[in-house]
């Protein structure tokens, strides 16, 4: 049998609707305050949904040229950035780097579909001759993994996953199995989305999954787990992570935010949208990634959970998270919550991010609060963190949960790293 190799995380980058790097985030979400505001990244007047979660005041520039950014799409660059950010935290340098034993793994739900929506105004308006030459590779969705495996000379494996929100968590996971089976040593992973656009907005407004109901109270729009929620708000953002295998990091003097120890995928084999009313599919992720870190429910002191403030969303993750932990999610022994309630969903950025705000929670022992929880649907009966930010002691692993339309389910396991 093969012999697994350890993988840590060295290295973390992220632009949310709350802050422009990881820390400002987390700080943000520890004192409650939501990034969901009026939509500014386009006219919404005559949209249905007229709020999300914009990454505000970012200056492409700041992490890359400008002529090259001027020829990616948003999402590429918030990858790019992300991965800047990651890089630097982990104190990565091309001489402490085997360029063919690095790999990048980002992925994204929707791709270039601002460059889309703009380019078919172009041609439908103007004729195809106006059609712009990088509009390809603005818009395919391999390019932010692309663009970052030039930016750092990372030579090898190089992809994309595109598996709706599970995608962050995904890449992360894939890139996590490539470092355990020695095809890398190193690798960039998460997940980028730049989906606030006219057409996406509408998109999923008409398919009924976005909350209409708030634009005069963004703030209070995304409530998981509480009986006034009608849908999720969408939102943009990018997070990244190093991972590294063990001896490379150690090698290198390298600071270790956590082990990633398990992943486990399943698919609903159900719904295109919606889960199965028992969450059966999200038990397979959460019973596999379990089963791959060798612990047990009782090593799991907090799970982030994808609940993204859908009706029915949340309560087949509640019966699942119930299900495979039983009493301990039954009775507070479990900490769950939701920062989507002030994130909005990242949609494939989401993932990963969530994956990162584990480690954070784990770094300093404290558990994020689910927001906008007024009367808990009795339904979701967790102790989903209410409203406010638990301190705890002794918690050695958490889980992050990510769901996707096409019934991809996603979880990872991080714990605290022992030598």
């Amino acid at each position: 049998m093969v012999q697994l190799r350890r993988v840590v995380v060295t290295g973390l980058g992220a632009l949310t609707p709350c802050g422009l790097d990881m820390k400002s985030s987390w700080d943000a979400l520890l004192k409650g305050t939501s990034g969901i505001g009026p939509i500014t990244l386009f006219d919404p007047s005559d949209q249905v949904v007229q709020i999300a979660g914009e990454v505000k005041d970012f200056e492409p520039a700041n992490y890359m040229d400008k002529k090259e950014a001027r020829r990616m799409d948003r999402f590429m660059q918030l990858g790019m950035a992300a991965s800047r950010q990651a890089y630097d935290d982990a104190g990565l340098s091309q001489d402490v780097i085997d360029p063919e034993r690095f790999s990048v793994v980002i992925g994204t739900g929707s791709g270039g579909i601002g460059t889309i929506e703009s380019q078919l105004r172009e041609v439908f308006v103007k004729g195809p001759r106006r059609c712009s030459p990088f509009f390809i590779p603005m818009m395919i969705s391999d390019l932010a993994a692309g663009r970052v495996s030039i930016a750092f000379n990372a030579q090898g494996p190089n992809f994309a996953i595109v598996t709706a929100c599970a995608t962050g968590a995904d890449s992360i996971g894939n890139a996590f199995r490539m470092i355990q089976h020695g095809e890398s040593d190193i690798s960039i992973a998460g997940g980028t989305e730049a989906g606030v656009t006219p057409m996406s907005v509408a998109g999923f407004a008409s398919a009924k999954a976005m909350t209409g109901s708030f634009n005069d109270r963004p703030t209070e729009a995304s409530r998981p787990f509480d009986k006034g929620r009608d849908g999720f708000v969408m939102a943009e953002g990018a997070c990244v992570m190093i991972l590294e295998e063990l001896s490379h990091a150690q090698k290198r003097g390298a600071r270790i935010y956590a082990e990633l120890v398990g992943y486990g995928r399943s698919s609903d084999a159900f719904d295109i949208v919606s889960p199965p009313p028992d969450g059966r599919g999200a038990v397979a992720a959460i019973r596999g990634a379990l089963r791959d870190s060798e612990l047990t429910p009782e090593d799991i002191g907090y799970v982030n959970a994808h609940a993204t403030s859908t009706p029915v969303g949340d309560i087949a993750e509640s019966k699942a998270v119930r299900t495979v932990f039983t009493s301990r999610a039954e009775n507070g022994e479990l900490l769950v919550s939701s920062t989507k309630s002030m994130t909005g969903h990242m949609l494939g950025a989401a993932g990963s991010f969530e994956a990162a705000l584990c480690i954070y929670a784990l770094q300093e022992q404290i558990v994020p609060p689910t927001m906008n929880v007024e009367d808990q649907d009795p339904e979701c009966q967790l102790d989903v963190v209410a409203n406010a930010p638990r301190r705890v002691e002794g918690m050695k692993a958490a889980m992050s949960n990510s769901f996707g339309f096409g019934g991809h389910n996603a979880s990872l396991i991080f714990k605290t790293f022992e030598g």
